[in-house]
């Protein structure tokens, strides 16, 4: 590890109102800073000081970009083209975030070469400041000579309030998604695709997070969105809108993936991050674009199959205000 201790590192962007540490460790957002209504700078985003936290693996996926297929797969198999393929059980009894070792757990550089996966596939990410207070992402992957399955998400923890100012059960949200694909006992979707209306799930117009978080099975929110209602601009929709009351801080999520995993951060237990912050359950919020949880084995959800000659694209938009 000593050997690719060295080549980790920090990198920064910063147009004067916004300032964001990228490392190249699973081209993760390490930090992100952006004003309150006070005017002052707060780093919103949970993680660490320095990459070597990263390095061992003490991030619950922090920040990073997960992939070659972002979230679970059943039982770690598919078949494509008539062959079948095994992944690693990373996640008994699933294979999750691409892995053992998925695009998170790689220096970012050079292009990536997996075992497990079909096929070899080139990736790029591009984080760039296009405004004052907004940063896109843009994913791009090309399978170089196989078919294969590939679904790339954004894995950063918000708190819109300061990523050591405690749970995020007092922000509220929108998600522009009628929809969701509800889950068995082991987080993999049925194949339905569920209304909100009427349930916890309901977060249509604006909510507290914490509202209704206590009639969700399990420990909190884990679950795929159907993006399907939201207003297009620029090739985008709109994903969600996140609020912080105490800081008047909103963050707008734009994007042109059909899913969004909205997860509370509901495994986060007593992570020690930067400035020695402690983080607890529901420390922080995810805001995950991407193709639908184990899309690859359910015929009725969109395709993530990429074969060579296509690009897959996915782009997203952070966009800060104050409220």
């Amino acid at each position: 590890m000593a050997d690719q201790a060295r080549q980790a590192e920090l990198f920064e962007l910063d147009n004067g109102t916004m300032r964001v540490k990228i490392a190249n460790l699973g081209c993760t957002i390490a930090s992100l800073s952006v004003p309150g209504k006070d005017g002052k700078l707060a780093d919103v985003v949970l993680g660490f000081d320095s990459v070597e936290p990263y390095l061992k693996g003490a991030a619950p996926f922090f920040g990073c970009i997960v992939g070659r297929v972002a979230n679970r797969i059943k039982e770690g198999k598919f078949t494509l083209d008539g062959v079948e393929h095994s992944l690693p059980i990373n996640k008994p009894p699933n294979s999750l975030h691409g892995g053992h070792k998925g695009f998170d757990k790689v220096i970012w550089e050079v292009a990536d070469y997996k075992k497990g996966y079909p096929g070899d596939v080139a990736v790029t990410a591009t984080y760039t400041l296009t405004s004052s207070t907004t940063m896109r992402l843009d994913m791009e992957a090309v399978p170089e000579n196989k078919a294969t399955p590939i679904s790339l998400a954004q894995h950063t923890y918000w708190n819109l309030a300061g990523h050591d100012s405690g749970n995020i059960l007092n922000h509220s949200i929108q998600i522009w998604a009628n929809h969701i694909t509800p889950v068995d006992q082991n987080t993999i979707p049925t194949g339905e695709i569920m209304p909100v209306k009427g349930t916890a799930f309901d977060f249509t117009t604006e909510k507290k997070i914490g509202t209704s978080i206590h009639e969700v099975p399990g420990l909190g929110y884990d679950h795929n969105y159907v993006l399907d209602c939201g207003e297009e601009k620029s090739g985008l929709k709109h994903a969600a809108k996140l609020k912080d009351p105490s800081s008047s801080r909103v963050l707008d999520l734009w994007t042109n993936a059909p899913g969004m995993q909205f997860y509370t951060g509901n495994y986060v237990n007593g992570v020690v991050g930067k400035g020695d912050a402690a983080y607890g359950k529901h420390s922080g919020v995810c805001l995950e674009t991407q193709g639908f949880p184990n899309a690859i084995n359910q015929p009725n959800f969109p395709s993530v199959i990429v074969r060579p000659g296509e690009k897959y694209k996915h782009s997203m938009l952070f966009e800060f205000s104050l409220e």
